[in-house]
């Protein structure tokens, strides 16, 4: 922990760190916030992405081969993009009414691993593979690369290992693609990872390494201990620039689906997403790519739980990655577990910093009672983490956002951007809802 003269010290520069400490749950409007023509330049661009894009297309027929749910889609993962006016109506009675449109990105739905830590996670173990296969001289680019599923190449992998520090979606989505390809792959899971998240990793093929720690614990051993064989390769939630990567991706999907839909996105027609943080990769990984297409025409916020607001911090006090929750006096506890971090992404805060338009934190109450509103009016299950976009139209409307930058909200467009859900088992699923009952009795 800092000490007590250097939190204090903190707080005089910005006394919302007092309400942080105090885990009460704020909206905090970024005043790092650039126009994005005065950014600066990043070690990624929109080219980057377009290539990334197409690493994901050479793998297409893999996936068809390996996962033969995706054989519909030819390989292709996405998830739809779906209005919610049901849960507009709900969110609108009891509080001030959403102006524009309510719209759900339903990563709960991603094929295979039903997260959108697949962006990032399958990503990045691709490039790997592509990677160690190029150059063992058994791959071209223009190959086929359902190869990858030949019982060659599982042999070769074989002689590889991939570990990756979790508190769950993220293992999963390691876990999941590296026992396919035939990696040796270990998930190093912190103490909020849920017990069915773990079996299931250990039924696809990983093997799983607990902690009682919290995910800096996991992490940092998982990194200690992969690095020890030189076979080995760590996925590193805190610093990796593929992981980023992956997810930016998912901004030129939902561009592709916004013109679908014949949704505009410009000066008088906004678009606002709202993303549950962990780390802050995933969301960060969105916002950067969105940033890339729409520029000022987007709006990013960020929402974590009020007991470990990891990227909060580390923004509001200009320590980035170099604070952690815990340092503050908070426990880093949350029922969502995706989102219980402590310290925040060296790489993905670092470019979040100038691009996001804010944080708003949440209660864990909140989560469950979400969750039961959403099943009830649109019949969609989220895990608790995934729900907590849903607070962000009304929390950007009250923070005077839309008047601090003149932005016409009848002709907005709201985007909740939904990360898991759909591998949560039905037992799992029934106690979360009727929990979120509970709440709402």
């Amino acid at each position: 922990m800092y000490s007590k003269d250097k939190i204090k010290d903190l707080v005089q520069q910005s006394p919302v760190l007092n309400q942080i400490i105090n885990t009460e749950a704020i909206s905090w409007l970024n005043p790092n916030l650039k126009p994005f023509k005065n950014t600066p330049k990043y070690d990624l661009n929109l080219n980057d992405m377009r290539e990334a894009e197409q690493l994901w297309k050479r793998f297409a027929p893999f996936f068809v081969k390996a996962f033969p749910e995706t054989e519909k889609t030819n390989g292709f993962l996405e998830s739809p993009l779906r209005e919610i006016r049901g849960m507009q109506s709900v969110l609108s009675k009891d509080a001030v009414p959403i102006q524009g449109r309510l719209f759900l990105k339903c990563d709960n739905e991603l094929p295979i691993s039903g997260s959108i830590k697949a962006r990032g996670g399958f990503f990045e173990i691709m490039k790997y593979a592509e990677s160690l296969a190029l150059k063992a001289g058994m791959l071209k680019h223009n190959e086929d690369y359902s190869i990858f599923t030949s019982p060659r190449f599982k042999a070769f992998f074989s002689q590889y290992s991939i570990g990756v520090g979790s508190t769950g979606n993220l293992g999963l989505s390691i876990g999941i693609i590296s026992a396919k390809l035939g990696f040796k792959v270990t998930v190093y899971v912190s103490a909020d990872a849920k017990e069915w998240k773990k079996d299931l990793l250990r039924e696809k093929g990983a093997a799983v390494v607990e902690f009682a720690g919290d995910f800096s614990e996991a992490i940092s051993a998982g990194r200690k201990r992969t690095q020890l064989d030189s076979n080995a390769y760590f996925v590193d939630d805190e610093d990796s620039k593929d992981l980023f990567l992956g997810y930016s991706v998912g901004a030129l999907r939902i561009a592709e689906q916004l013109e679908e839909q014949q949704i505009k996105v410009d000066a008088i027609h906004p678009l606002f997403v709202y993303s549950p943080c962990g780390v802050g990769g995933s969301p960060g990984g969105t916002a950067f790519g969105l940033k890339q297409i729409y520029g000022d025409h987007v709006h990013c916020f960020f929402i974590e739980p009020t007991h470990c607001p990891a990227v909060l911090t580390g923004l509001v006090t200009g320590e980035m990655s170099g604070i952690s929750v815990q340092d503050i006096g908070l426990d880093n506890k949350t029922e969502a577990d995706g989102l219980a971090v402590g310290r925040p992404s060296h790489f993905a805060t670092a470019i979040s910093k100038d691009l996001i338009s804010g944080i708003f934190t949440i209660e864990d109450e909140v989560l469950f009672t979400l969750l039961a509103e959403l099943k009830d009016s649109e019949n969609i299950f989220l895990e608790p983490s995934a729900t907590a976009g849903l607070i962000g139209p009304q929390r950007m409307q009250e923070s005077g956002y839309a008047q601090i930058h003149q932005l016409h909200l009848k002709n907005a467009t709201h985007v909740a951007w939904a990360t898991g859900g759909l591998l949560v088992p039905l037992e799992q699923r029934e106690l979360f809802y009727k929990r979120g009952c509970k709440s709402l009795a």
